[in-house]
């Protein structure tokens, strides 16, 4: 990773807007501003590369890629080409599968498994390109408040803490959501409170043809399920989502927990039969959230920053590039206006809310026992395409026929009422969090 970095005295002096982390919704937002003319500084705790999961791209990541210019070096990497999605059954019977090509005619019909490391390092590489800074191995330790208003971070770098300031903040600093937690904002979905546990393995089975790169999901009994996404040098990642109950129902070893899972379907235990574990084990709790505003005065959040949506169709890193550039975009218009207060994000929010929703209705609907695409779809088969359009991560679109459809199998939920901007300021918040 070049450090296009600036030292600790800048102090973030005569910047435009300040962003909190380096993934795809950080460097995503630092493009797109720097390609604006915007004076943009990146403070990113790591130091790339460094490993992350989550590495299947839904075909619409196309569109805010190519806004920053990463079609081509995505096109030109080792990374593993994606056409579709596939369901494997409990028995281990396969779906047909979802070709992206046969819905999307549109080089986005053909997308990356991408190894997290060397994507989030080519991302961040990007932004450098195109003029932002990043200030590397720098942790926020607090926000800057001047009553209601965000002007910045307190930051450690080095052993030493100093402010940086800036007329904007956007928070895309991850799961951890550090601006929505010193806020007291995150609420979690109780609904979709999963435990993950995945390792990676070299060597096992991959099919053939166009479906040599697919991401299969595999069921499990009590709606649990598989991902199986083949990576370069032969490697796939590979991991189980559950309750916490089910999965940890005879203990907690996650090597016995994981093995004990895939012989419970047939097509996870023959694809990993040739194979080798190369990996550990690793675990986390999968809960889904979201903040309860998007933005106040001078803060903006963006990507899992904001909201974290159960990972079953991929749809983290869209949602991240999504939430990047529209922040950036919504931050470029504010500071074009002279102020930046909270309402400038209103549209911003909502629209991003929107999405995320008509991915949260799925995402219900698959946990529900009643429900399976075979089904919706043999009565319904001219809902492929719609379900294939929300699949794909084509959000901008009315999914109401296709939600009317699901809810004869299973539970719709309604929309959560937050994630807006704050109409009266900010709530009350503890003091010992803020500077």
């Amino acid at each position: 990773m070049r450090d296009g970095s600036v030292g600790a005295s800048a102090g973030g002096a005569d910047l435009d807007a300040l962003i909190l982390g380096g993934g795809p919704a950080g460097s995503t937002a630092a493009a797109v501003l720097a390609e604006r003319g915007r004076r943009v500084l990146v403070v990113e705790r790591e130091r790339f590369p460094r490993y992350k999961v989550g590495e299947s791209l839904l075909p619409y990541c196309y569109f805010p890629l190519d806004r920053i210019g990463m079609i081509e070096k995505l096109n030109n990497s080792a990374f593993v080409r994606k056409y579709s999605v596939q369901f494997a059954s409990v028995d281990g019977r396969i779906s047909s599968p979802f070709y992206f090509f046969q819905h999307l005619d549109h080089p986005a019909a053909q997308t990356w498994q991408v190894v997290r490391s060397e994507f989030d390092r080519m991302m961040l590489d990007n932004a450098v390109e195109r003029g932002a800074q990043v200030m590397m191995g720098a942790a926020a330790k607090s926000l800057l408040m001047e009553g209601d208003r965000c002007e910045g971070l307190l930051v450690e770098k080095d052993g030493k803490r100093f402010p940086i300031r800036a007329p904007v903040t956007i928070d895309c600093g991850g799961r951890h959501g550090f601006a929505a937690t010193h806020l007291g904002w995150i609420v979690p979905d109780p609904s979709l409170n999963k435990v993950a546990i995945w390792t990676y393995y070299r060597g096992a089975r991959r099919d053939s043809g166009y479906d040599e790169g697919a991401t299969t999901v595999a069921y499990l009994p009590e709606k649990g399920w598989f991902w199986y996404i083949p990576l370069p040098e032969d490697v796939v990642s590979v991991g189980v989502v559950a309750e916490r109950d089910y999965l940890y129902r005879e203990g907690k070893n996650l090597e016995t927990v994981f093995e004990r899972e895939a012989r419970s379907n047939p097509w996870i235990t023959d694809h990993l039969a040739r194979g080798d574990r190369c990996a550990p084990f690793r675990v986390t709790a999968e809960y889904s959230y979201r903040s309860r505003y998007c933005a106040a005065d001078g803060l903006v959040l963006a990507g899992d920053a904001f909201t974290f949506l159960d990972p079953v169709f991929s749809s983290g890193i869209l949602l991240a590039l999504l939430g990047g550039e529209r922040a950036a975009e919504a931050v470029d218009a504010a500071l074009e206006d002279g102020t930046v207060t909270a309402a400038h994000f209103h549209e911003y929010g909502a629209g991003l809310r929107q999405g995320i929703e008509a991915m949260r209705k799925l995402v219900y609907a698959f946990y529900e026992e009643s429900f399976s695409f075979g089904r919706l779809l043999k009565r319904h088969p001219h809902l492929r395409g719609d379900l294939t359009d929300c699949l794909i991560g084509n959000l901008a679109r009315d999914f109401g026929p296709l939600f009317s459809a699901v809810e004869e199998f299973a539970h719709v939920p309604e929309p959560l009422r937050y994630g807006g901007v704050p109409a009266d300021g900010l709530p009350a918040r503890p003091a010992a969090r803020f500077v």
